[in-house]
């Protein structure tokens, strides 16, 4: 019999008016709360504007996202005040620390083959070691299979927006997988929304490419809790903030199917359940040590070292797990 857990749905990387985004903090909370998410982090470029709180019911933080003009950018969370851009990657990463914070890698792998105009951000440096990586972005991932040779590919880069976002990049989760067989404990991963809620005015009716709602109903972070919420602001940005930090939470994309899986790893034990048949990989140490197609499984860790998990749902990746140290 499982255990009873509570679950607290979440977006990460999020623009608003004071950076490149369109909306302010009332509309996009509200896209949050119909989105059925429970808290967002805030991460404007070079900026921390926003007023944290409750909003619309939604648990509202600000971090920010570290961002110089071609590449490593940096999504900074639990820090107090802004970092220049204009310091070295691994001088702000020492800065974030400093200040109590952790941060993220973003979209550390964009494709620099874009059949496409949008200049690649990567991360320039891997011998630079970030807090953790943001291992999914659904705007990057979108934006690297985005076609715009011609009106008929722009149309479906469009309407079947879903389809171009495919996957993590490999070189992203073998970054991740090394730099955690290089750790002992577990380096955190993350999945972003990079939302934006892009207008387009050029047309005779002003266009919102990807709204904040729709956004946040694809890449998903879940933190599980043995008991609710309180209802504090701050005690809930610091269980939200130190479930980031500690490798607590579980990705998953809600555009496949939009449900709050249970998996747990205790006394050596990695169960999982979902609500509908999928293929379940059990990866030790960065390689994949155990699959099976199932609705529950219980894989027994017989050796010392790290797991995790990742479900495939059609063959269309769909949760991934952070790493469980044994």
């Amino acid at each position: 019999m499982k255990e009873k857990v509570f679950y607290y749905k979440g977006a990460v990387h999020i623009h608003t008016k004071f950076s490149d985004g369109t909306g302010d903090i009332n509309e996009i909370s509200k896209a949050a709360k119909l989105a059925g998410l429970d808290w967002i982090i805030i991460t404007d470029h070079n900026c921390m504007a926003v007023e944290e709180g409750f909003y619309n019911g939604v648990c509202v933080i600000k971090g920010e996202e570290i961002s110089p003009e071609k590449s490593d950018h940096y999504l900074a969370l639990g820090i107090k005040t802004t970092i220049s851009p204009d310091k070295t990657p691994q001088q702000y990463v020492n800065e974030v620390r400093e200040q109590g914070g952790f941060g993220f890698a973003a979209h550390p792998d964009e494709t620099d083959s874009r059949k496409n105009t949008a200049k690649p951000i990567r991360w320039t440096d891997k011998s630079i070691i970030p807090d953790g990586i943001e291992i999914w972005n659904w705007f990057s991932s979108w934006a690297d299979n985005y076609d715009e040779t011609n009106i008929f590919t722009i149309l479906y880069s469009y309407i079947f927006r879903h389809n171009l976002v495919k996957a993590p990049h490999e070189q992203t989760l073998k970054w991740w997988d090394d730099l955690n067989n290089n750790s002992s404990k577990s380096v955190p991963a993350i999945s972003g929304v990079d939302a934006h809620a892009l207008k387009i005015s050029k047309y005779v009716l002003p266009v919102t490419v990807f709204p904040y709602k729709s956004s946040f109903k694809t890449l998903t972070n879940i933190i599980t809790l043995k008991n609710k919420m309180p209802e504090n602001f701050q005690e809930q940005k610091e269980i939200i903030l130190d479930a980031l930090r500690n490798a607590n939470n579980i990705i998953i994309n809600r555009h496949v199917r939009d449900e709050s899986p249970y998996i747990s790893c205790i006394d050596g034990v990695f169960k999982i359940k979902v609500n509908v048949k999928a293929e379940i990989k059990i990866i030790f140490n960065g390689s994949v040590i155990y699959r099976t197609c199932a609705i529950e499984s219980e894989f027994k860790c017989s050796k010392s070292g790290k797991y995790r998990a990742e479900i495939y749902l059609r063959n269309k990746p769909w949760i991934y797990t952070n790493y469980f140290v044994m």
